[in-house]
């Protein structure tokens, strides 16, 4: 057998290594004609087949699925908003275990109309609870504590979110929320701090020309845009505006915001005055509006920083000073939230208070969420491709005429005669506490 061996072995090193490579192609090819049919063969006795199995926790997963359901269950508000108080306090026995998993079940929850879908993630997780009875016992605990505890049907614990206005301005909000969001990041600001300045606004004006903006805002749930003394959805005055664009462009000043930011609001034209007014008066597209209120809290911020004073975690104190102007914002210990007095209802709050309830209500979270920083440190330099895709913001439409406010034979009234069309004087605005008086 050796021998024989010995004698193939010469004989394959006596062939052309062109022969050699076709017998190497030919074995190599046989090799894997052999390893498919064989495959083949395998597959079609069924050998390579997986049954499947039974899961070891099939009765747990049954169980699961069969939780009864609230969909088409004839609960109740009362009903409904207890056994919603049960489930909570349920996920908070978990989150003593098992906090993340308990965060994303409230997460869950939030998003769901149905109170038994936290009773099927609680049961899902409780799968692979080494000691589930250790958090039974807490959640039961909890549970006791709630059900003694008769279950309320009050309103909104905000007053003011009680009326009418509230749900109409909401709805005006929510259409321009990409706009806001979108003003926000341009100037560093959280867009929440953005619109806890714009309801102050809106509920003041509601509640200052009830019966012209019932017309408006309830009805057609849209925004009030000023266009006589102050200007846009905000309010904003024209010399205000101008003292937000110099502060953008003075690496000198208190409100410097940083080189990122000192093409935000370039003007397309020469006649700035003009091109400022269209931009704020714009019944289409109010963008411009919310840049300008963001600047005013991002400078306002760091004119406060700056002088040793941090703010930036003092969302009522920023509402008031954006209210009162810049000529009011004295960096100082202990300031003290206020503004205009607003009356809703039968009460009276001021502007640092509508907007501090507004921040923390949770309302609209959804969209204009919580951050963890209310103010951007650093941000990329606009581009000019970036400033022209915010000028092109600007509509078309038609605007009053401007210095029509100013004119003897028009609706309104001189400065001389009333300086604000709502009576109230801004520049002698004393703070006071967050209470409605």
């Amino acid at each position: 057998m050796v021998k024989r061996l010995g004698i193939a072995w010469r004989l394959w090193c006596l062939r052309p290594w062109w022969r050699k490579a076709l017998n190497v192609a030919t074995v190599i090819f046989a090799l894997a004609g052999a390893a498919i049919i064989g495959a083949w063969g395998l597959y079609q006795l069924g050998v390579t087949n997986n049954s499947g199995a039974v899961d070891k926790n099939y009765r747990s997963l049954l169980e699961v699925s069969e939780i009864e359901d609230l969909n088409h269950a004839q609960l109740s508000n009362n009903e409904l908003d207890a056994e919603w108080a049960l489930q909570y306090g349920r996920v908070a026995a978990l989150a003593r275990f098992y906090p993340v998993n308990a965060r994303l079940i409230l997460t869950a929850a939030q998003n769901s109309d149905d109170p038994m879908v936290v009773d099927r993630m609680l049961a899902a997780a409780r799968i692979y609870i080494d000691d589930p009875k250790g958090v039974d016992r807490l959640g039961q605990r909890i549970s006791q504590l709630i059900s003694e505890v008769p279950q309320q049907q009050n309103g909104n614990v905000i007053p003011w979110m009680q009326g009418v206005e509230w749900p109409a301005l909401k709805q005006a909000i929510l259409r321009d929320s990409a706009l806001i969001r979108e003003a926000g990041r341009l100037s560093g600001v959280e867009p929440r701090l953005i619109v806890g300045c714009l309801v102050g606004e809106q509920i003041r004006l509601f509640n200052s020309k009830r019966e012209m903006f019932k017309k408006y805002l309830g009805p057609v749930k849209v925004l009030s845009v000023q266009s006589q003394f102050s200007y846009g959805v905000n309010g904003i005055k024209d010399f205000t505006a101008k003292a937000v664009e110099d502060h953008l462009k003075d690496p000198t000043s208190e409100y410097y915001m940083g080189p990122a930011y000192e093409h935000l609001l370039d003007f397309e034209t020469d006649d700035h005055v003009t091109e400022r007014y269209n931009r704020l008066v714009d019944y289409r597209n109010h963008l411009y509006s919310y840049l300008y209120t963001g600047c005013i809290l991002h400078q306002t911020m760091l004119q406060w920083r700056r002088a040793g004073y941090d703010i930036s975690d003092r969302p009522d104190v920023l509402f008031t000073l954006f209210n009162v102007g810049f000529s009011q914002s004295v960096p100082k210990a202990n300031p003290v939230p206020g503004g205009s007095h607003i009356k809703v209802g039968d009460a009276t709050y001021t502007f640092g208070a509508l907007g501090f309830d507004f921040y923390y209500s949770g309302e609209l979270a959804d969209v204009f969420p919580f951050q963890r920083e209310r103010f951007a440190k650093n941000q990329r330099p606009l581009t000019a491709e970036d400033v022209k895709r915010i000028q092109d913001n600007m509509s078309d439409c038609n605007r009053p005429e401007r210095g029509l406010e100013y004119r003897r034979d028009s609706v309104s009234t001189t400065p001389q005669e009333k300086p604000d069309p709502f009576g109230v004087n801004h520049d002698q605005v004393k703070p006071i506490e967050h209470t409605a008086q």
